[in-house]
């Protein structure tokens, strides 16, 4: 799965958070968080903490300040690497919870901006909202997963999976005998889904996009 969170040894905690929003915001809403946004949303106690830790960015090549786009500009990703703003519109088609309909047109709530490092040309994306705690250790409920479609799947790859009309979010197991549906979840009521009927597999998770109301 693309790994959205990547670390750099050379970024302090802070330098981090605060790239990863910024990233975030670029990426996925088309415009860089305010530092009034920046400061509430990672805890700071002003914008001037805020303040100071985008310059700091600045200074190491990863930010500048842009007039035309009247906001910050991401220079270079978390990784190092110069920054692509090069994105496409992928349709967010409601909860993973819902059943077969899902990708149909009339589903669709809204057209939401993403890299094209994450939608590779190519092939066919979509966006569900996770509804549920059964994958809370690696996706938490309200959160986005960005979906490639593809009707097979790696071991251990995170699946949409389609049982009797209904999807379902889970990481994707094959043995010699059964297809195993793995919960990720702290909570012990959720227990492995052993297929031994039809079942058809709509895409894998290739991104999360984290729930910013639960943070």
């Amino acid at each position: 799965m693309y790994n959205v969170y990547i670390m750099n040894d050379n970024l302090t905690p802070k330098q981090l958070k605060t790239l990863f929003l910024i990233r975030d915001g670029i990426v996925y809403r088309g415009q860089a968080p305010s530092l009034r946004d920046i400061s509430a949303h990672l805890g700071f106690k002003s914008p001037r903490s805020a303040s100071l830790v985008v310059d700091s960015l600045i200074e190491l090549g990863y930010l500048k300040r842009s007039k035309e786009l009247g906001n910050l500009q991401l220079i270079k990703d978390i990784t190092g690497k110069e920054f692509s703003e090069r994105t496409i519109e992928l349709p967010l088609v409601g909860s993973v919870a819902c059943g077969a309909p899902f990708l149909a047109e009339e589903n669709v709530e809204a057209m939401i901006f993403v890299s094209q490092k994450i939608a590779r040309p190519g092939a066919n994306y979509f966006i569900l909202r996770a509804d549920g705690e059964s994958m809370n250790k690696v996706i938490q409920n309200g959160d986005l997963v960005i979906v490639r479609q593809q009707p097979v799947a790696d071991d251990g790859q995170i699946v949409v999976a389609l049982i009797d009309g209904k999807a379902t979010l889970k990481e994707f197991h094959k043995t010699t005998e059964h297809i195993v549906l793995c919960p990720k979840s702290t909570k012990k009521e959720y227990k492995d889904i052993i297929l031994d009927r039809d079942f058809f597999i709509q895409g894998v998770v290739v991104s999360i996009i984290n729930n910013q109301k639960e943070k």
